[in-house]
């Protein structure tokens, strides 16, 4: 899915960078009585009515602070938007294939700098440098010089059989809804974009740098990685990250498909003007599509903290360590490409699927048809904050996006108050 790109800063965003005061026990009664306090507040933003229903979650590495839902699911027949409320996640899934990939590593199935040709039965070569080897790093670190195209954003996406369409908008500005008949595998569509006289295959579906030179986001070459993961390990994706992820961390309400979750507390996605979109499946599935609820991502975003600080369960700690580790350098970057500013910025230094900003936070953002999310942790406090809503993000005048924002900061303004231990253990996977 295209990555959200959320260009305004809101100053009270860095006050998280701030502020590592040891924090005192805190009584039940009164923990109860904060976690009040930031519902009501919460919940007097989404009664602006500019968001229609959103889930948040705050963890550290010892599981949840908070977690709620606010607004509604379905604004038609009023049904609440909860903590256990799925619905897709976007490009936040593509560290799941970075989860996946660093098991595929610790199986014995691949290493990050082999050739991807070792593993696919078509040819994937950029016509502009066909001697240049691209690797799993390169498609690891979105530097593998695949782009997407026209024939991404109008070819992958897939209207779910046997739904509604009555007072559904099938018509979307950015992506293309296509017949459910038009869905093929994920290895098909791969080959028809980057095989040479394949069926999508277009000169713009590959850059003109060389692999590993600069760094360009690229949904396709996410997409490549999950396949390159189900050829190295026998095992299509979805089942691999069911056995290697969902599983063990119990997130039991999350799944690829809408045939893996319970469609009955599925929200239903809306477009900038709130028309009601179609439920939608994606081709390219790995790099966007994920189906969770908050309550599964606050165990994901619990396990990634903890494995940040060396005590991870789904990896081992030298695992964890490379999949963290930051990839890149400024000369991946074109001039003034980065934002030194934004604090939630992942693409500013790049690691495996997930990515650091400049101001101390890792993680990854998101957003699709009707969806945008967020999910970031404090590297010093250790701290993370999760966020999804089921519409689009902006509108003209961008009120939208800054109540996005607001939510965003209100969780900051409660994380000390709901933390009782000192923030400023030092980063174990520092660099030097």
């Amino acid at each position: 899915m295209k990555k959200i790109a959320l260009l305004l800063i809101i100053g009270i965003a860095c006050s998280s960078c701030n502020q590592n005061k040891k924090q005192p026990h805190i009584p039940i009664n009164e923990k109860q009585a904060i976690k009040d306090s930031l519902t009501i507040e919460l919940d007097s933003i989404q009664k602006n009515g500019l968001i229609n229903g959103f889930a948040v979650a705050m963890v550290d590495q010892d599981g949840v602070l908070y977690k709620k839902g606010f607004g509604f699911s379905n604004t038609e027949t009023k049904e609440r938007y909860s903590e256990n409320t799925i619905q897709p996640i976007a490009s936040v899934s593509k560290t799941l294939i970075g989860i996946a990939l660093m098991k595929a590593k610790e199986l014995g199935k691949l290493n990050l700098d082999d050739p991807i040709q070792d593993y696919l039965a078509f040819k994937v070569i950029n016509p502009n440098y066909p001697n240049e080897i691209i690797t799993i790093r390169h498609l690891a670190t979105h530097t593998s010089g695949i782009n997407d195209g026209d024939q991404y954003m109008n070819k992958a996406w897939v209207l779910t059989e046997n739904q509604d369409l009555t007072n559904v908008s099938t018509d979307y500005p950015e992506q293309q809804f296509n017949p459910f008949e038009s869905y093929i595998s994920m290895d098909e569509y791969l080959k028809a974009y980057l095989q040479e006289n394949g069926a999508y295959y277009k000169e713009e579906n590959y850059l003109n740098f060389k692999p590993g030179e600069r760094y360009n986001y690229s949904n396709i070459g996410a997409t490549l990685c999950a396949l390159v993961i189900e050829k190295a390990t026998g095992q299509a994706f979805d089942s691999f990250t069911k056995e290697h992820i969902l599983k063990p961390l119990g997130m039991n309400s999350s799944g690829w498909k809408l045939a893996d979750v319970d469609i009955k507390k599925h929200s239903r996605l809306y477009r900038n003007d709130n028309t009601l979109l179609p439920f939608y499946t994606v081709i390219t599935y790995p790099d966007g599509m994920l189906i969770s609820s908050s309550s599964d991502m606050a165990k994901y975003l619990t396990e990634l903290i903890k494995g940040y600080s060396g005590e991870g369960t789904l990896l081992k700690k030298d695992s964890y360590k490379e999949f963290f580790s930051e990839q890149l350098n400024e000369n991946h970057f074109a001039k003034d490409e980065r934002n030194a500013n934004h604090p939630f910025n992942g693409d500013y230094n790049p690691a495996i699927f997930i990515g650091h900003s400049a101001l101390g936070f890792i993680g990854h953002s998101g957003g699709d048809a009707g969806v945008a999310t967020w999910m970031y942790f404090n590297k010093d406090k250790k701290t993370g904050r999760y966020l999804v809503i089921n519409c689009d993000m902006g509108n003209d005048d961008r009120s939208r996006e800054l109540e996005y924002y607001a939510i965003w900061d209100k969780m900051d303004e409660y994380f000390d108050r709901l933390t009782v231990k000192n923030s400023t253990q030092e980063n174990v996977y520092n660099n030097n």
